[in-house]
């Protein structure tokens, strides 16, 4: 009866033992956690804080004290404007066919290819963002001027298209592209590991019951991945709102607010005019740019904020 007492003790101090040091495991993994959740809080309202202190000057001036004679709201509006209306054309644009070469590469290609496929889709991201605007101005560009001509000659009715075509190729429409090849492997890597895991039981099911490979697809692969779809949309949104080399050099900037595409006469982004103006700009001139950091980190954060808002009401679907 003793040895049954002394088995029975040494095993539960053995299992408090194992027990303590799973507790301290975990203990140690919640804490790093929430440190690093934490430390990315500081550094955001860090950056949130240096971009309103430096700033400030710049939202409080009079027009005539900052660039170019114009309130602050009058000088960072076309900016505005020029970001979003780019990054919303180079998501458009690079939504539809990241999630159609995910698609295809984990649904249709055969294993080789889609593996070698998928590697090159990813290698875009390595590329640097110069390197795409040298491409943009040199080869894109003017191999758009006919396009862009053929657009203005046949949907000049419609007003992003109204022309008149530009003869060098430094448009919007030619941003938006270089914008759109940029983000797609930030979506595709997204959408693609998400369809790589849509439940294999429920694609079988659909074949079984005599569904097509488009049928199974669109009843069960597209649903699993709406949201993660939407997540890396939202990514790559981003990526394009804070895109500074390629825009910078294809744009032919004119600071005109206007929707047309394939026009000389571009509106500018703002983390362009940053890169652009900051190296010759002194005094009050470098609070406006600042402040302009401000208004581009907000757009981000409320298109972040957005995302999250109709991921979650997707789950919740």
């Amino acid at each position: 009866m003793a040895s049954v007492d002394t088995t029975t003790n040494a095993g539960q101090l053995l299992a408090a033992a194992s027990g303590g040091r799973r507790r301290l495991g975990d203990r140690v993994f919640s804490r790093t956690a929430v440190l690093a959740a934490v430390t990315i809080l500081i550094l955001l309202a860090g950056v949130a804080i240096f971009l309103l202190s430096e700033g400030y000057p710049a939202l409080t001036a009079s027009a005539a004290d900052l660039p170019e004679g114009k309130t602050f709201l009058d000088y960072v509006a076309p900016l505005a404007f020029g970001t979003v209306l780019a990054a919303t054309l180079a998501a458009l644009i690079a939504v539809p066919l990241a999630v159609a070469a995910a698609l295809f590469i984990t649904h249709v290609a055969p294993p080789r290819i889609a593996l070698t496929l998928g590697y090159l889709v990813d290698l875009l991201a390595a590329i640097p963002s110069i390197i795409y605007g040298l491409w943009g101005i040199f080869v894109l560009g003017p191999k758009m001027v006919p396009v862009m001509k053929w657009l203005e000659a046949k949907l000049g009715f419609i007003p992003i298209f109204q022309g008149p075509a530009s003869v060098t190729g430094r448009t919007m429409l030619v941003a938006g592209l270089v914008l759109a090849v940029m983000i797609l492997p930030i979506v595709s890597a997204v959408a693609r590991e998400a369809f790589a895991q849509s439940p294999r039981r429920l694609q079988e099911g659909a074949q079984a019951l005599g569904a097509t490979r488009w049928e199974m697809i669109r009843m069960t692969v597209l649903p699993f991945g709406r949201s993660s779809v939407i997540s890396g949309a939202m990514l790559g949104l981003g990526r394009a709102l804070g895109e500074t080399m390629a825009v910078t050099i294809i744009l032919s900037v004119s600071g005109a607010v206007t929707f047309n595409l394939i026009s000389q006469a571009n509106p500018s982004t703002i983390a362009a005019n940053i890169a652009l103006d900051f190296p010759e700009s002194s005094g009050l001139a470098i609070n406006a740019l600042i402040a302009t950091g401000l208004v581009l980190f907000a757009i981000t954060l409320v298109t972040n904020m957005g995302a999250r808002w109709i991921i979650a009401r997707q789950q919740g679907e």
